[in-house]
């Protein structure tokens, strides 16, 4: 977008002329076109004129990515058009979850859906002319695993939009700039990447020691100065860096009032995990990486997944100044490292060695992502890491499955089943690792245990016999089965060779 304020809607990134270093765009203007009438017999043409538009800002921003993987330290000065862009902001709704929760306004998706080229059209335009106004977010609570609750935050359908479409079009920036060893909410990451990594790391590496870090109230602490700060380093479109502001100055709504902070990002909202990459990226991936290239005497691997992150060391002295600076890093920057989840804990190949040659216990275990990591060895003797279901987690889960199989008590038995089925399926699919088979197994008998007992409430004639639940298990409740292949072997595969911990 050119400073008139008229449209740019192609795009070829190119470095500026200008004495600032700074990335500017080349454009030609749009050509304008109708808003398109279609009827219902025309589905098909409007899914293709959608994927035909969709492609185009695809293409646009895979430029921008480019140019700023060639220029790590250039400022986009035009990005707002890409924001702004109507088949962007169609993208982006047709990505929200259609049973999400409404936000103060009581837009939902459906109802928004009604009139949605007119209404896409309208939200383009506000942006555009800096009209568009930020809602405050509705808070609500989850309970946590713990007892706790943990606070998640509602926006509005058309703050949704907005802001996925703005982490579309800054991860094309920001993706050149993070770091490997960073897996959380970015493109092609996932959790099982993050553990694959760190297994392959933890077997292949020097690692003796495990520092577990957890940063307290991670998302409630986050600077709002120094994260827009972070942003300008990078982006210089004074329009999106405002656009950013607005939702961090938005204001939460509690028990009918309105209140402002002056730091952190509602967890929920769509644009958070990429804000809150942004600052970890500045205040603890980047320091992280010079650390261990200067300061460390030995060898130090590094994974996270957005405010959890595994630190291995072959060091003890090394972890232990490690540990000391980090805090002091973090206090900088309004963190704080979680006192009774924070441990350095000796782990790694020859920690069970030396721990029996000094007449301790086995080494301590630590968890990450759901999962317990154990030192274990393999048939072939070897060392090897464990992974087990975190047991206070799955106790969680059934207790919340209870609750629900009583609230669905009366419902028909096939109904219930198809529910159990793809919960059971869910959990089999993320918790189905190598050396986790015991823990599938133990969380199908706890289902089928539960239903039992539940079915047996429904009347005093409600008496099901062992033969009978049997059946409805094998028809209802999918078998354990191991979905993941070793980490070392998979992980090998996909970076070809490359370092776990790039």
């Amino acid at each position: 977008m050119n400073e008139s304020g008229k449209s740019d809607d192609v795009v070829v990134a190119k470095k500026s002329a200008n004495k600032n270093g700074q990335l500017e765009t080349e454009s030609t203007l749009a050509e304008q076109v109708e808003p398109s009438t279609l009827t219902k017999g025309n589905e098909k043409q409007r899914n293709t004129l959608q994927t035909q538009g969709w492609e185009s800002v695809q293409s646009k921003l895979q430029l921008v990515h480019q140019r700023a993987k060639e220029d790590k330290k250039g400022q986009f000065t035009a990005l707002l058009h890409h924001i702004y862009n109507v088949d962007i902001l169609k993208a982006a709704y047709f990505k929200i979850k259609r049973s999400a929760a409404p936000g103060v306004d009581k837009e939902t998706w459906l109802s928004y859906g009604e009139n949605l080229e007119t209404n896409i059209q309208n939200l383009s335009e506000r942006l555009k002319q800096g009209a568009y106004r930020a809602k405050p977010v509705r808070r609500v609570y989850i309970p946590k695993p713990n007892g706790e609750q943990r606070p998640l935050g509602v926006t509005t359908l058309e703050d949704k939009i907005v802001q996925r479409a703005t982490v579309e079009v800054l991860n094309a920036v920001y993706e050149a700039d993070f770091i490997g060893f960073s897996y959380g909410f970015r493109p092609g990451s996932s959790q099982h990447k993050a553990l694959d990594a760190l297994s392959a790391a933890l077997i292949t590496k020097k690692v003796g020691w495990v520092l577990d870090a957890d940063i307290r109230n991670y998302f409630g602490s986050i600077s709002h100065e120094w994260l827009v700060k972070f942003i300008e380093h990078r982006i210089a479109d004074k329009r999106v860096v405002r656009l950013i502001q607005k939702w961090l100055n938005a204001g939460v709504l509690e028990d009918g009032e309105v209140t402002y902070d002056e730091a952190g990002a509602p967890q929920g909202a769509s644009v958070s995990p990429l804000l809150s990459n942004i600052y970890l990226h500045y205040v603890y991936d980047l320091w992280v990486q010079q650390w261990r290239e200067k300061q460390a005497r030995g060898e130090v691997i590094v994974v996270r997944f957005a405010d959890d992150s595994v630190v291995g060391f072959q060091h003890k002295s090394d972890a232990e100044r490690f540990l000391k600076e980090l805090k002091e890093r973090f206090q900088k920057f309004g963190l704080e490292l979680h006192p009774e989840k924070t441990r350095l804990i000796e782990f790694g190949r020859f920690a069970a060695r030396r721990r029996e040659e000094r007449g301790e216990a086995k080494p301590e275990t630590f968890t990450f992502l759901g999962f317990t990591h154990i030192c274990g060895t393999g048939r072939n003797g070897k060392f090897k890491v464990m992974r087990q279901t975190i047991r206070k987690k799955m106790q969680a889960k059934i207790k919340e499955l209870k609750s629900e199989m009583i609230r669905r008590m009366h419902e028909p038995i096939r109904e219930v089943g198809e529910w159990l089925k793809k919960v059971v399926s869910g959990h089999n699919q993320y918790f189905g690792v190598p050396d986790n088979a015991a823990a599938l197994n133990l969380f199908r008998y706890k289902v089928y245990w539960s239903w039992r007992r539940v079915l047996m409430r429904r009347s005093q004639k409600g008496y099901i016999t062992w033969e009978k639940m049997r059946k409805l298990t094998d028809r209802w409740l999918p078998k354990p089965r191991i979905c993941h292949p070793h980490p070392l072997t998979r992980f090998c595969v996909r970076t070809q060779g490359r370092s776990p911990v790039r």
